[in-house]
């Protein structure tokens, strides 16, 4: 059964020389999380941000939610790190670990609720032994590394699948998109089973935060 639907902003389209302001202006505008992309140029071809960014903001005082999506590998240390912070969600990508279980009971041990991240060519039977373990489901409706691609039709076969995975076993855990959305397919992902939506130029790109986030929000029902 599909969550309540959070829209969640990745700073990843931010304007990075005003970091404080954009996240300020967009958790204002109606935004549920901050999506915290972070990549380390081995993982995945780019270099983003890491720990003393996020800690920057909090800082800076930032009272919400952060959903931090490492891209990295190894992945354990930086896990940790953004844990001690006091990430709300960390998610994970399998092949970033030798272990994923163990991976996955490093974050919850810390106090933090466990994703995990699926890209494109990774198949949905990764989640059988670990499933009822995570809080979060990431699907990658475009490969991981660079923002402003478009949405892979085929990741809705997918979403579908997960959804019938996670109310098979009667999991709470949230099913999030993160790739292309915008207000042309959101409501199409959501039919097929996601409850937690990433955007990042949808929203950072658009002139009215509130809008847009709005337009979202509507079209989710919520």
């Amino acid at each position: 059964m599909k969550n309540n639907p959070k829209i969640c902003p990745s700073i990843l389209a931010a304007d990075f020389a005003n970091l404080q302001r954009d996240v300020e202006n967009v958790m204002n505008a109606g935004a549920d999380m901050i999506h915290f992309d972070v990549m380390d140029n081995h993982y995945v071809p780019n270099l983003s941000i890491g720990p003393c960014v996020a800690q920057s903001l909090l800082n800076a005082g930032f009272k919400g939610d952060l959903d931090v999506h490492l891209m990295v590998k190894p992945v354990d240390d930086i896990a940790e790190e953004f844990a001690k912070i006091g990430a709300r969600y960390i998610t994970i990508h399998p092949e970033s670990t030798d272990h994923i279980d163990r991976t996955i009971s490093l974050i919850k041990s810390a106090g933090c609720l466990a994703g995990v991240a699926l890209n494109p060519g990774t198949p949905v039977n990764v989640l059988d032994y670990i499933l009822d373990k995570v809080d979060l489901v990431l699907v990658m409706s475009v490969n991981p590394g660079f923002g402003g691609q478009s949405f892979i039709p085929s990741s809705i076969i997918k979403i579908k699948a997960i959804r019938e995975k996670l109310d098979a076993i009667g999991s709470t855990a949230r099913l999030q998109v993160d790739g292309g959305i915008n207000l042309d397919n959101i409501a199409s992902v959501y039919t097929a089973g996601a409850d937690t939506f990433v955007a990042g130029s949808a929203i950072f790109g658009a002139k009215d935060y509130k809008h847009v986030i709005a337009e979202m929000k509507a079209k989710l029902g919520s």
